[in-house]
């Protein structure tokens, strides 16, 4: 694959960064949209939702870093280094930064989370899936050994750079099965927006879907360590258990004042 869309002498544009920011900006014009369609302050949840998705990225990196702690004490200066810059981190230590800040930061200003959220989430499926062809370029998140007919192998060192994806080995399309579930589930919330007017049922119906579809593909990525939980079961798939259960209380709970 192609990590660097565009190269001029030793500047170059990546593609996961490429796509990643174009996932962001879709998806807050998703996010706006739907707030105006709510009757929402659609400038505050739009402001909102940037410091969220930056709390989110840190989130992200601290999780990466928890992860492989070993590692980064080993060697502290990649803390610091162009890989880490590069790296989006794991992607559950984001989405739970992310909410976390933003349940305290509508709660601080006094405005109505769960019709807030609901307008954010079909914005970060998006967002997700643009950012998971990115993912596909650079070779990151990459799958297991794979015999079908749709895996795809990576011939270009520049991509084992970016990723440590091994060169010459047909692999599970992990990203784009990601990618495919997640514009799915976008498409699915869209849909169902007008429909689930009670606050929080659209992010429940999000958990549920987006969590659901995380858990299916772990089964073919390529992990470098078991989880510390046991089981067989990889730390992402955990929280996407807790997250499904988490959006089934959303989905299944009676109207407050």
């Amino acid at each position: 694959m192609h990590p660097k869309l565009l190269e001029f002498g030793n500047f170059f544009l990546p593609s996961y960064g490429l796509f990643v920011a174009l996932g962001f900006l879709v998806g807050m014009m998703v996010t706006r949209a739907l707030a105006n369609r709510r009757g929402l302050d659609s400038e505050f949840i739009v402001g909102a939702a940037l410091y969220t998705a930056l709390v989110g990225l840190a989130g992200a990196k601290l999780a990466l870093i928890l992860q492989d702690f070993s590692y980064y004490s080993r060697n502290p200066e990649q803390l610091f280094s162009l890989n880490m810059l590069q790296s989006a981190g794991i992607f559950y230590g984001g989405v739970i930064a992310g909410l976390l800040f933003f349940v305290w930061y509508f709660q601080k200003h006094r405005m109505p989370i769960a019709a807030s959220a609901d307008c954010l989430a079909p914005g970060l499926a998006i967002g997700h899936a643009l950012g998971r062809l990115g993912c596909f370029f650079g070779g990151c998140c990459f799958g297991e050994v794979c015999d079908r007919p749709w895996a795809v192998t990576y011939t270009n060192a520049a991509v084992r750079d970016f990723s440590n994806v091994p060169l010459g080995v047909p692999l599970h399309p992990t990203q784009l099965y990601e990618a495919a579930t997640e514009f799915t589930v976008f498409l699915i919330l869209w849909l169902a927006f007008g429909r689930l007017s009670q606050p929080g049922r659209i992010l429940g119906l999000f958990l549920v879907l987006s969590s659901t579809g995380r858990f299916v593909v772990e089964f073919f990525r390529a992990h470098d360590a078991a989880s510390p939980f046991g089981w067989a079961l990889s730390t992402a798939q955990w929280t996407a258990l807790a997250l499904i259960v988490l959006g089934v209380w959303l989905l299944q709970r009676r109207p407050t004042r």
